[in-house]
């Protein structure tokens, strides 16, 4: 894995660490990367709905992710902002769920335009989470470029992206991520397939010939890293380079269990279990999306995690 270094330094000459911001901070995603930056030598803040608090050298500051206040003032001098906003989409698609998805995320963008806007030492980048959902349901090869899909995901990634991209920051490069199926220890998108696996369910999802564009968190890590660092901006896929069919996915998945054949669970049953049982959107098992990070390749960036077999093996001891 490549080494990011800072170059700021204080008065005396020394190394000092950088100033990062992770609104919404608190997930998988947000407490993985902060983490890696405490590690680094960096203040980590995350901004989030709880309460004022410091835990494991993270600093949590309350907000309620639409509205200007006091944590605005941290926002002041910070090397950097990546926004993990947003509203869970593993739910049903309810109208007051469909709300709340869209709302969290446009007005989170919306006031940290705000907070920066009246910066007089604005943040050198600002970095937006978004997904690789905005390309729909797609067996074809999609890079930054490719034509998006056509339902209430999308439209989500599509007003997300919007609102990012409509206001002009001077001082501040802004980049989007459309981040893939992040694979991590405990916890991710990992977690619940497998203890599917575990218990004898880990059989192919619905056909099985949806596509999982997936990455591991510390390659996911290192995109940012290098987001930070260099002069990028604009949209980026953040996936690995080698998305997989759901089929391919769960079998590997249960071979790195140690787990033989497990029964398939065909569509309508998938529908049916995922209202009844998991109060969640049945797209979200059925539907996939097979994305490439061209952008990141043809930069040059280096992935550490590549093959499946190896990476879930790991993942899973």
């Amino acid at each position: 894995m490549e080494t990011y270094t800072y170059e700021k330094i204080n008065e005396r000459g020394d190394p000092m660490g950088r100033k990062y911001i992770l609104p919404g901070g608190t997930g998988f995603l947000g407490q993985e990367l902060a983490k890696e930056l405490l590690a680094r030598g960096d203040e980590v803040i995350v901004l989030t709905r709880g309460s004022n608090r410091t835990e494991g050298g993270i600093s949590y500051l309350s907000w309620d992710g639409e509205t200007l206040g006091d944590w605005a003032d941290v926002i002041e001098g910070a090397d950097g902002v990546i926004n993990f906003t947003g509203r869970s989409v593993n739910c049903l698609y309810t109208k007051a769920n469909r709300k709340e998805i869209l709302s969290s995320r446009i007005d989170s963008v919306q006031v940290l335009h705000q907070a920066i806007n009246q910066c007089h030492q604005p943040p050198e980048v600002f970095i937006q989470a978004s997904s690789l959902a905005i390309f729909g349901d797609t067996r074809e090869v999609c890079d930054e470029n490719a034509p998006h899909g056509d339902n209430f995901s999308v439209e989500v990634c599509e007003r997300w992206e919007e609102a990012f991209f409509a206001e002009d920051l001077p001082q501040t490069r802004q980049i989007a991520l459309r981040i893939g199926f992040v694979l991590g220890k405990d916890g991710g998108a990992l977690e619940p397939l497998q203890k599917l696996a575990k218990y004898g369910l880990g059989g192919t999802i619905g056909s099985g010939e949806q596509y999982i564009s997936w990455l591991h968190i510390e390659d996911l890590n290192a995109m940012i890293l290098e987001c930070l660092a260099n002069d990028k901006e604009g949209v980026y896929n953040a996936t690995g380079p080698s998305p997989v069919t759901n089929r391919t996915f769960m079998k590997t998945l249960r071979d790195a269990l140690g787990k033989g054949w497990s029964p398939p669970a065909p569509s309508p049953f998938v529908r049916l279990g995922a209202v009844l049982f998991m109060r969640a959107d049945p797209g979200l098992a059925l539907t996939g999306r097979n994305c490439i990070p061209k952008r990141f390749l043809d930069e040059g960036f280096r992935f550490k995690y590549t093959d499946l077999d190896v990476t879930l093996r790991e993942l899973t001891h």
